[in-house]
C-alpha cells in the first residue's frame, strides 16, 4: 500500500512538474532591440548591400550603357540598385528573420503574433513601412519612435505587425 501511495504521489509531482515546464516555455519573455542596437545593425547592412551593388552593378555599368537608359523616375542603375538592395533585406528577413547586421548584432524579427514571419508581413515591413520611412529627409526622424515606444517598434514594424528582439543565446 505505501509504494502504491508512494508510486501516485511521484506520478503527481512528475505531472506537475511537466505543467510548470510548459508554462515556462510558454511564457517567453523577449527583450525588445533599442533605437542604437537597431541602427547599428542596419548601418552594416548598409554597407554590406553597397559591397554587393558594387560587385555586381558598378561592373554592368562599366561594361554597358545601361547609366545613359533612364526611365521616367530613375535611371536603370537605380532601379537595379534598387531591387538588390530591396532584395536583401525581405529574402534574409524572411529566410531567417534577421540580416547579417542584425545576426552580427544578435537581433531577429519575429512576428507580432509569433508565428512564423510571412511574405505579406515581411513586404510590408521592408518596403512598404521602410521605403515610406525613406521617401523623403525629414522622414528618417521618424525613426525614432523606435527609442521611445514600449515595445521598440518603428512604424515600418507597426505596418508589418513585427517585433524586433535580441536573440536568444
Amino acid at each position: 500500500m505505501m509504494d502504491e501511495k508512494t508510486n501516485k504521489e511521484e506520478q503527481f509531482n512528475q505531472d506537475e512538474n511537466e505543467k510548470t515546464e510548459s508554462i515556462i516555455v510558454e511564457e517567453k519573455k523577449y527583450k525588445f532591440a533599442g533605437f542604437w542596437m537597431r541602427f547599428w545593425a542596419y548601418l552594416l547592412d548598409l554597407v554590406i548591400v553597397a559591397s554587393i551593388n558594387g560587385i555586381i552593378v558598378t561592373p554592368l555599368v562599366a561594361v554597358t550603357n545601361i547609366r545613359e537608359i533612364n526611365f521616367t523616375f530613375m535611371t536603370l542603375e537605380a532601379l537595379l540598385i534598387a531591387m538588390i538592395t530591396f532584395l536583401y533585406f525581405v529574402l534574409l528577413t524572411k529566410k531567417w528573420g534577421q540580416t547579417i547586421g542584425k545576426r552580427v548584432f544578435g537581433l531577429k524579427v519575429i512576428n507580432k503574433k509569433e508565428g512564423a514571419l510571412t511574405w505579406s508581413s515581411v513586404v510590408f515591413r521592408e518596403v512598404i513601412g521602410r521605403y515610406i520611412l525613406q521617401a523623403f529627409t525629414i522622414t528618417y526622424t521618424l525613426y525614432l519612435i523606435v527609442a521611445f515606444q514600449k515595445e521598440k517598434q518603428g512604424l515600418h514594424d507597426m505596418v508589418g505587425e513585427t517585433y524586433v528582439i535580441h536573440e536568444e543565446i
